[in-house]
């Protein structure tokens, strides 16, 4: 999907596990990964890293989507994810909303879901808004 932002959100380690931004609005980010077996642990269950790296980088972008205009761009400074319930096949969906805008820092709290519309996991995501680089988001 295409979104009004000046850089590429599918890329790198998002690319490898499959995140896909499916909507970004103003503090608000939606993303979905297709469970495989590669993103799944020996035991069968979703691997905790991927519900990690989905808040992160949804937090991020969402940040990032709003400060890059003013020349700064944004990268994650902290998450915690608790693990509420495995997730085994079909679709991981989550929704991030910012929770605080700061100038420096942005909180955002994400729920991961299954298919059901069950929480699954949770996880707050402090992000650091800095001066962007000469090149890139």
């Amino acid at each position: 999907m295409s979104f009004d932002v000046p850089f590429e959100l599918d890329v790198g380690f998002d690319r490898l596990y499959g995140l896909e931004i499916t909507e970004i609005v103003d503090g608000i980010v939606r993303g979905r990964v297709s469970v495989r077996d590669e993103i799944k642990q020996p035991a069968g269950l979703v691997h905790g890293g991927v519900y990690a790296a989905m808040a992160e980088s949804m937090a991020t972008n969402g940040t990032a989507a709003t400060v890059f205009g003013d020349g700064s761009t944004a990268v994650g400074l902290s998450n915690q994810t608790s693990f509420l319930r495995p997730i085994t096949s079909g679709t991981i969906n989550a929704v991030a909303r910012a929770r605080h805008r700061g100038r420096t820092t942005w909180v955002w709290e994400v729920e991961l879901t299954d298919d059901a519309g069950r929480l699954c996991a949770l996880t707050r995501v402090t992000v650091a808004v800095r001066p962007r680089p000469s090149s890139g988001p």
